[in-house]
């Protein structure tokens, strides 16, 4: 396999970062709050900004699409090889709310470097981790002599991923034809630590439903008519408690059905993680752990499906008493799917299972808002033992391999494209996504610039 020389690589990174950071700062200055509706004009402002940072970094194409809410940008470069794989990078260009009397203790929005690290929000979710592309290749074309990529590259970093991505099916699939790839990269994620690089394989799906209970007309007293009449509360409280069976597994039936069941040199991969349960629970805030007999707590929150009462009120709850049958309840659900499950075989199993729990003269209604499928890339496909080897070149270590328990946009590309997902962060946890005082580790960033320089040489070969 030819190698792009490492130290040509880095003496590049090492010339140009200076001027890599501010260009960076310059983005990062912009309020690009997807969330906010004055900010709007700021979304677009980040989107035309990078779609000129873009063609000055040598894309010959560099566009701002627009969708019914905010707009993304695309990118092209084709390689000029007609063997080439073509390549899609995601990631998106809009940020969490920020202010600095949240507890920032810089402005959000005015990024300050302190050591090496570069404190802003999006500094790691998402603009940084999408940004180290663009001097990834310049260094990649450096180190090569080309003047084109060695794959032909897209990029789709999207301007709504922190408002839960409403319109980016519909964009995905209107595009379709112009966003075609053999493979996506999402560097929208990250890696378990600093001393421990990892590459993600996979995400969880999520359906999420609400269901209400309706008894009598109204509320009635409950010592006229306590005990002669179904309670809605309790229906709902019963529901709730039958989610599980005594294993802690999902007992909606036919819920498992497909489930991808870890491998044994998965549950070894796993494993090899220096994972700190007591630690973890730290972070978590809790004092126990509990689920699925048979697995560990990190097999559990990437690789087996779940279900979590996430909320269920109804009835009186106000001070004191209030002696009565509610005239209604209501239980929110959610549920975290993993490969081989399909959401709407899941939703109808779910609805099937309410209706039998529900009891004579309560009504009830049911409804799913939405869903996200989950992806799983196999650990031999080629492209991600390409990204494995990019991020070991660059870290000059063994890269070690995780999930992430929760869900995204990926999805969608993976379902539209037909094309496998492969994730390439570099964020580690303590660089605080959604918190107070985001920040990105510059000597990290550096590795994500030189794992994407690596990493279009190695899919070309790779794909040849």
């Amino acid at each position: 396999m030819t190698k792009t020389p490492d130290s040509v690589v880095r003496s590049y990174i090492d010339e140009h970062e200076p001027a890599f950071l501010r260009e960076l700062s310059d983005w990062l200055s912009i309020p690009s709050v997807s969330a906010d509706p004055e900010r709007a004009g700021d979304v677009r402002r980040s989107a035309e900004w990078l779609a000129g940072a873009l063609r000055t970094t040598g894309f010959p194409v560099a566009e701002v699409w627009e969708t019914d809410g905010l707009p993304a940008v695309f990118a092209e470069w084709p390689s000029g090889d007609a063997s080439a794989p073509t390549v899609l990078v995601y990631g998106h260009h809009d940020v969490q709310p920020a202010a600095k009397e949240d507890g920032w203790e810089t402005e959000p929005f005015t990024p300050t470097v302190v050591g090496r690290r570069l404190f802003a929000r999006g500094a790691a979710d998402d603009k940084g981790q999408v940004f180290f592309h663009t001097l990834g290749v310049r260094a990649h074309l450096a180190a090569t002599g080309r003047t084109a990529p060695a794959v032909n590259l897209k990029l789709l970093i999207e301007g709504e991923e922190e408002s839960g991505s409403p319109h980016f099916a519909d964009l995905v699939r209107r595009e379709a034809e112009r966003l075609a790839a053999d493979v996506v990269i999402i560097s929208d994620t990250g890696m378990w630590a600093e001393s421990t690089p990892t590459v993600c394989t996979g995400m969880r799906g999520l359906a999420d439903c609400q269901i209400d209970f309706f008894g009598p007309d109204t509320d009635i007293h409950s010592g006229s008519f306590g005990g002669a009449v179904p309670n809605p509360a309790e229906v709902a409280a019963v529901l709730a408690a039958a989610l599980h069976d005594a294993d802690r597994r999902v007992a909606v039936p036919g819920f498992y059905d497909g489930v991808v069941e870890l491998t044994d040199r998965e549950r070894a991969l796993i494993a090899e993680l220096p994972f700190d349960e007591a630690q973890w629970l730290r972070v978590a805030k809790s004092y126990g752990t509990q689920g699925e007999a048979g697995y560990s707590t990190l097999e559990r929150i990437w690789a087996r499906p779940t279900a979590e009462v996430n909320g269920v009120w109804g009835g009186y709850t106000g001070p004191g008493g209030k002696t009565i049958v509610p005239a209604e309840a209501h239980l929110k659900l959610s549920f975290r799917l993993v490969a081989g499950q399909e959401v709407e075989k899941i939703q109808e199993a779910i609805r099937s299972w309410v209706a039998e729990q529900v009891p004579e003269g309560v009504r009830h209604e049911i409804v799913f808002p939405g869903a996200t499928r989950p992806c799983l890339t196999p650990l031999d496909h080629p492209a991600l033992q390409s990204v494995t080897r990019a991020m070991g070149r660059a870290f000059e270590q063994k890269i070690l391999f995780t999930r992430e328990g929760g869900s995204g946009p990926a999805a969608d590309l993976q379902d539209v494209l037909g094309a496998p997902v492969l994730f390439l962060g570099i964020s580690v946890p303590s660089d605080g996504w959604h918190s107070v005082n985001e920040k990105v580790e510059l000597d990290l960033l550096r590795k994500g610039v030189e794992t994407s320089a690596y990493l279009w040489g190695d899919l070309a070969e790779t794909w040849r």
